[in-house]
């Protein structure tokens, strides 16, 4: 399973782009530690060292929801501004998102068309005379590949193959990052309040913030317990 999540500060100062940055980290390190693959989409680096506008990050693996869904939300980091040490304010948000990816179709060998071409450029009459270079053709996007690079027309054949596939994959990461980029909307929607993970210090401490229902369950019990005396 795959999914594609969105860290940005929004529209909010260099202190949030900061703590995009952190939270990065905190989202890399623990997906590895789960056994999670990432990869990193989109970034875009904030004005200070070290800061970011907003990241992209798709995340593979069997328990992958579970992880997505204990990230998704308002993340609030409580601290001292990294870069206004006057600055009052101690409370700064931003947001993660959720991403649906592209939908796009497998490719099968009935879209790729071949096409024999003589080789140009030296190589002696074995060029001038034998078509061994192969164009394959992406029907559906028109995008082309040729290989020349064997006297083998079979090996050229095999070789643009995976060129072809190798360039489509290319524009679907493209286009996968276009998409994304398109998504800034999400940074006018970061919630402040209920946030879902909270951060303090320099040092970027966890503070759990999970909801815990020992007390209540206590007081139930002890409720329970003055009722039958």
């Amino acid at each position: 399973m795959e999914k594609i999540i969105q860290i940005t500060a929004g529209r909010g100062p260099a202190e949030c782009t900061w703590v995009v940055a952190q939270v990065l980290k905190k989202v890399l390190d623990e997906a590895q530690e789960k056994g999670l693959e990432t990869i990193l989409l989109q970034r875009e680096v904030g004005q200070e060292n070290g800061t970011v506008e907003t990241a992209t990050i798709a995340v593979k693996g069997q328990n992958v929801l579970p992880f997505v869904n204990s990230w998704v939300g308002t993340i609030q980091w409580i601290g001292q501004s990294q870069f206004r040490k006057m600055n009052k304010r101690k409370n700064w948000f931003i947001g993660i998102f959720e991403i649906e990816p592209q939908k796009n179709a497998s490719i099968s060998e009935n879209d790729i068309q071949y096409q024999a071409m003589r080789s140009s450029g030296a190589g002696g009459q074995h060029v001038n005379k034998v078509s061994s270079a192969i164009r394959a053709t992406h029907i559906p996007t028109g995008i082309a590949v040729v290989s020349m690079d064997s006297r083998s027309q079979h090996q050229n054949k095999k070789l643009a193959t995976e060129r072809l596939l190798k360039k489509l994959e290319d524009e679907t990461l493209q286009e996968l990052k276009n998409h994304v980029g398109k998504q800034w909307e999400n940074q006018l929607n970061i919630q402040r309040g209920n946030p879902v993970r909270v951060f303090t210090g320099s040092d970027f401490k966890k503070n759990i913030v999970e909801k815990s229902y020992k007390e209540t369950r206590q007081k139930l019990k002890n409720d329970l317990r003055n009722e039958n005396n």
